[in-house]
């Protein structure tokens, strides 16, 4: 019976320890491939295309922009001072015309014929005027011996004085038909481009009418309108004093057309919009600008000398303020705060945080970030949008 009992013990204790002999030979092998994978190298980080332009020390002009409108500068519509039929169109819609110059002409023969009356009115009273003046010479010499009264050479004196006058006026009536002939003809007033013509010849035209016949518009040199807040008022004023104020005008795509100089700054502040008229005047030999054409306006309010400037699309904003993305020489990213100072369309002013040379991230910081490993593209061209 003891017998029994201790082979009944030792049986269950061979076969644990048989058991436990077999778990731990097997763990190796369970444990040994996590071990492997873990313990083996790392693939290589992919660097990420990136453009980056290095920090420059310049010169960077500070400007003010707007929106303006091209205006002639001298604007004219022809119009008649007389009535009558136009026979004659001298001109050439959309040409040059120069100031003087006969653009059309108005049948002149009513008044040839007004002002050859005129002439011969004069003519008459002239003759009564001359034997006025004989008569007075008469009765003066016979007032001396007493042959007539004193009273009727005072009467004659009048009559010659009235007679004058009677002459004088009708030298005036020749001058008013001599003009209104002159005016049959109708003279370019300055030198510029016609546009289109309103009337067509053989029309009956009228001083009254307010159509006109032709508008003329003086295109070189040209001005252009544009405002800007009210607060932009003392800088410009004060750039003004010291210096002319350089202005560029730019088409819709940001090309520059031409540059001109600020001419005219308007004497009140217009109250509805808060704004300030100002006109600049531009030479415009090339006809870069066109009457009623809109362009933007920059005007050059400073220059920065010698200061750190990045382009503006490097500057990113964040919950702390403005920074740029680095790359450091060994191509990994750093995320560096920076003090901005005055930003433009394309430049923006590094007053701190950056040196002269170090290379910022000018497109493709939406892939990046703080240690990223990039590689940077040979022309911006070639970054990610």
């Amino acid at each position: 019976m003891r017998k029994w009992i201790v082979i009944a013990i030792l049986l269950p204790a061979a076969g644990l320890a048989l058991y436990f002999s077999t778990a731990r030979g097997s763990i190796p092998s369970l444990v040994n491939p996590f071990l492997a994978k873990s313990a083996a190298p790392r693939p290589a980080a992919i660097p990420v295309p990136v453009s980056a332009l290095p920090v420059q020390r310049r010169d960077v002009p500070i400007y003010l922009t707007g929106l303006g409108t091209v205006q002639a500068y001298n604007s004219v519509l022809v119009k008649s001072r007389v009535d009558g039929q136009i026979v004659k169109i001298n001109f050439s819609e959309g040409k040059d015309v120069r100031a003087g110059d006969v653009i059309v002409e108005i049948d002149p023969r009513p008044y040839e014929a007004a002002l050859g009356q005129a002439a011969a009115n004069k003519l008459k009273d002239e003759a009564q005027r001359d034997n006025a003046r004989l008569d007075l010479d008469r009765l003066t010499r016979l007032v001396a011996t007493n042959a007539v009264s004193k009273q009727q050479a005072d009467t004659a004196r009048a009559l010659l004085a009235q007679l004058e006058a009677t002459v004088a006026s009708d030298q005036a009536a020749i001058d008013m038909a001599r003009t209104q002939l002159d005016y049959a003809r109708i003279h370019s007033p300055i030198d510029g481009r016609a546009g289109t013509r309103m009337i067509d010849i053989g029309n009956m035209i009228r001083a009254a009418d307010t159509t006109g016949i032709v508008i003329i518009n003086q295109i070189d040199p040209i001005f252009v309108n544009f405002a800007l807040p009210a607060d932009t008022l003392p800088p410009v004023r004060a750039r003004a004093k010291e210096s002319t104020v350089p202005v560029i005008a730019q088409d819709g795509n940001l090309a520059d057309l031409a540059t001109g100089v600020l001419t005219v700054i308007d004497n009140q502040v217009n109250a509805a919009t808060g704004t300030v008229t100002y006109k600049a005047t531009f030479p415009n030999g090339d006809e870069a600008l066109w009457p009623g054409q809109f362009v933007n306006v920059r005007v050059e309010l400073d220059i920065r000398r010698d200061v750190l400037a990045v382009p503006v699309r490097a500057v990113q904003q964040g919950p702390d303020g403005p920074f740029v993305f680095v790359v450091r020489p060994n191509r990994t990213i750093e995320k560096r705060p920076i003090k901005a100072g005055m930003l433009s369309k394309a430049t923006a002013i590094v007053d701190a945080g950056l040196q002269a040379g170090e290379m910022v991230v000018t497109d493709g910081q939406y892939r990046i970030q703080n240690g990223t490993l990039v590689e940077v593209l040979a022309t911006p061209a070639e970054a990610p949008g």
